[in-house]
């Protein structure tokens, strides 16, 4: 008679709850525009794990950046302090335009030592929302990219709805990709136009 340890087993049970989604930051610098951009993608990605944070400041990138560093050392503060990991942020984003800020080269340098991403428009954030509807409109100064944005959504005026460009998402990420791809073998990154928000949105999707 086999022994009672050699009996098949029933598999155990399922883990009562699953992983915890990432807790993404995202530290705008625009107090419209491009929050209510991503809380709009977020809401219809069903993920309620993105915090978003609008910088005190605006007109320097790196403003953004120690904001961004400001808030993930204090998430990872308290996340000690409670003993519990889910409290401190798992990526924290950036967004900001090139348009004429000064010091974007310090702002990329004090991202990379805090372990912070960017995503940045060259010109600027209607760049992104442009591609939703057209591909690349060649270098454009920001004034003339919003009057293009106009040309597809009437009476723009930087409030966003996120239905209005949802249909155009996804030809939106591999407009932008390309345009990266490109400026990257032309040896010019982020050169206008290009955008890297597709980066920040393709996380976004991935901690679903």
């Amino acid at each position: 008679m086999p022994n009672r340890r050699d009996r098949d087993r029933r598999p155990g049970r399922r883990a009562p709850f699953r992983e915890p989604k990432p807790v993404i930051l995202i530290v705008c610098e625009g107090e419209r525009t491009e929050p209510e951009y991503f809380e709009g993608f977020a809401r219809a990605r069903r993920n309620s794990r993105v915090r978003i944070k609008i910088a005190p400041e605006h007109g320097d990138p790196r403003t953004l950046v120690t904001t961004a560093k400001e808030s993930k050392k204090a998430a990872e503060a308290h996340a000690r302090r409670e003993v519990d990991d889910n409290l401190a942020y798992d990526a924290v984003w950036c967004v900001f335009d090139v348009d004429d800020h000064p010091q974007v080269a310090d702002a990329r340098q004090m991202a990379r030592a805090n372990d912070i991403e960017l995503a940045i428009s060259n010109p600027c954030f209607e760049l992104w929302l442009l591609l939703h509807f057209r591909g690349s409109p060649g270098m454009q100064h920001r004034d003339a990219m919003r009057k293009l944005l106009s040309g597809h959504v009437p009476g723009y005026d930087k409030r966003v709805e996120f239905a209005v460009y949802a249909p155009g998402y996804p030809q939106a990420v591999k407009r932008a990709d390309q345009m990266d791809k490109r400026a990257e073998e032309d040896g010019d990154p982020g050169r206008n136009p290009t955008t890297g928000v597709y980066r920040l949105t393709r996380e976004i999707e991935r901690s679903e």
